[in-house]
């Protein structure tokens, strides 16, 4: 077996996430193709690359070697690619590269840079992991990077990239079934949830770190549950679990999102770019688009209210 770009593509993924089922996100692989990957990899060196732990994959002292070799060619790689066809788009036409994770604000921010940059190629890449958005970033795979930090729990971000704070701390509302118990007041205390079952998304960059040195802090210990947010939707209609969400979603007519008290759950909105990159009409349009997804949601819009944000100042 010879070694080619992919599978140290693959090898420098593992490194980066430290977990299997990670890095097979991120590679648009499944788990066990990469697991079989890797040990073909690894049997075609005569070593072992990574030790397997219940916390992950950590490199062995050959995989350190390997990966020390393997960035700088995959890094190259990636430039050459991205300078091709950013020749090639220049050739064309403007273009605009948007990456982000998931955001209520995504569509009208789409809408709103369509109007004001007629005939620029726009597209959009969307991640769970925000680092994965960074590494795409600094690789001039993208122009620019909506993503959101965990408070607690800082982004791996590569050397060089610059940043735009759209919104300082956004807190983080719980979404559960009509008929708990809970939602019938307009704020929610944690302790009135000690007892049901939570679920968060593992890959989601800090988010289960978040939720767990929350809940430690609050001296509760409830079951977790791990899976996408797609699938927490319906156990949560159903009563099975509550979960995380943002303050933007909803309403829905089978699921009460509610603030929690004291906000102890939040995230940092940031939009990342390279030195250079004019970003000041892609700001301020995002910028008017989360606006307009927080002001249409009644139970962000009331916390609004209550903190005196400078959201409302600027609607």
């Amino acid at each position: 077996m010879e070694l080619e770009v992919r599978h140290l593509r693959a090898l420098c993924a593992i490194a980066d996430t430290g977990s299997l089922h990670k890095a097979a996100r991120e590679l648009g692989m499944t788990q066990p193709s990469l697991t079989t990957q890797l040990q073909r990899i690894e049997h075609a060196l005569g070593a072992e690359l990574f030790t397997r732990e219940r916390t992950g994959c950590r490199p062995t002292p050959l995989g350190r070697a390997v990966l020390s070799r393997a960035r700088p060619l995959v890094a190259q790689m990636a430039v050459l690619i991205t300078e091709t066809r950013a020749a090639a788009a220049r050739a064309d036409g403007a273009r605009l590269r948007i990456g982000s994770t998931a955001s209520r604000a995504l569509a009208g921010w789409l809408r709103r840079l369509r109007q004001r940059l007629p005939g620029t190629d726009i597209s959009l890449h969307m991640d769970v992991s925000a680092n994965a958005l960074l590494r795409a970033l600094a690789t001039a795979q993208l122009d620019v990077a909506f993503v959101h930090e965990v408070e607690g729990f800082p982004l791996r971000v590569p050397e060089g990239l610059e940043r735009r704070v759209l919104v300082e701390r956004e807190p983080q509302f719980i979404s559960m079934s009509r008929d708990h118990p809970a939602a019938a007041a307009p704020v929610v205390e944690l302790a009135d949830l000690a007892a049901d079952r939570w679920m968060v998304d593992p890959t989601v960059d800090g988010e289960w770190d978040g939720l767990r040195r929350v809940l430690g802090a609050a001296g509760i210990d409830p079951p977790l549950l791990h899976g996408d947010y797609h699938t927490a939707a319906s156990l949560i209609v159903a009563g099975e679990v509550v979960a995380p969400c943002q303050p933007t979603s909803g309403p829905r007519d089978d699921m009460a999102i509610r603030p929690l008290r004291d906000d102890p759950l939040a995230v940092q909105l940031l939009l990342y770019h390279r030195p250079g990159t004019d970003v000041e009409a892609v700001f301020t349009e995002l910028a008017a688009a989360y606006r307009e997804a927080a002001l249409r949601t009644s139970a962000y819009r009331h916390w609004l209210l209550r903190n005196g944000s400078p959201l409302l100042c600027a609607a």
